[in-house]
């Protein structure tokens, strides 16, 4: 009986919410519409704050409460998860109050809304670029402002997730067989991002990539492309003399030296035959 009574009350509670509601939709007290809007955007109820706001606006235009009710209309959009309206309201809010104190932050936003649409590694990156893109330009356009290190921090995330899409399709190349273009594209991610943590990993890529497709080769072929094997070794070699791949470098430079010198052996041989 208790929670037929309950399932009544909240029947009864939500039908009388959106009687209200409706009532305040209907009304032509713009006052009161505006009042209503900023009490459901402070007990976060976006949805129906962002319809009254919307209601209003060519009410307060050019008043004094434009400028705040703008700034509150384009976070109802972010609060709702709606990013790409959020980043335009964000953006035209900029361009419509350019002296504004919120302008910094407002900045800010519409470059977070592009990281908050950032999708997975796999997909397209193109909000991953936009989002790097405009957080340095608001490096640049605000130096000292106190978000400048959480901008910085989501352009380094951004960069990891390109980087990780570019391993990723390198990677592929590899495992369906086809080395050289595996060994380009590794190399490709090496100059891409020259400064990542993996940058020996993905130059070893590049030699395993060269010594497979080396390996499958022509034998015509094998002397050049095992020589292109231990050419990039040796500047492995050079540039990361402690890294914890270097043993296994060495052991495919060693392979590739032993295969030219036994094809030379081969050929050596079969010359004295003749």
């Amino acid at each position: 009986m208790n929670r037929i009574v309950l399932i009544l009350l909240v029947t009864v509670t939500l039908a009388s919410c959106s009687n209200k509601y409706s009532k305040i939709l209907k009304s032509k007290d713009y006052e009161y519409k505006y009042k209503m809007a900023e009490q459901y955007y402070a007990k976060k109820d976006y949805t129906k704050a962002q319809v009254l706001f919307e209601d209003i606006f060519p009410y307060v235009k050019g008043t004094s409460r434009y400028e705040d009710m703008y700034y509150k209309f384009a976070y109802s959009y972010y609060y709702q998860n709606d990013f790409m309206n959020a980043e335009n309201l964000f953006k035209t809010f900029v361009e419509n109050f350019p002296n504004s104190t919120k302008g910094e932050e407002c900045d800010y936003m519409r470059a977070y809304c592009y990281y908050k649409q950032s999708p997975k590694v796999d997909l397209d990156q193109t909000n991953t670029n936009k989002t790097m893109q405009l957080m340095q330009v608001f490096i640049n356009t605000h130096p000292t402002s106190k978000r400048v290190q959480d901008a910085t921090d989501i352009i380094d995330k951004c960069r990891e997730k390109l980087e990780a899409k570019e391993y990723k399709g390198a990677e592929l190349y590899y495992n369906l067989g086809f080395y050289k273009a595996a060994a380009i594209a590794f190399g490709n991610v090496s100059d891409n991002f020259p400064d990542s943590k993996k940058a020996d990993e993905y130059k070893l890529q590049v030699i395993k990539s060269y010594f497979r497709y080396a390996e499958m080769s022509y034998e015509e072929k094998q002397k050049e492309r095992f020589q292109k094997v231990i050419t990039e070794c040796v500047d492995f070699q050079d540039r990361f003399a402690d890294s914890k791949y270097l043993e296994e470098v060495n052991k495919l430079k060693l392979q590739s030296t032993n295969y030219i010198k036994n094809q030379k052996n081969e050929q050596a041989k079969k010359a004295n035959e003749r």
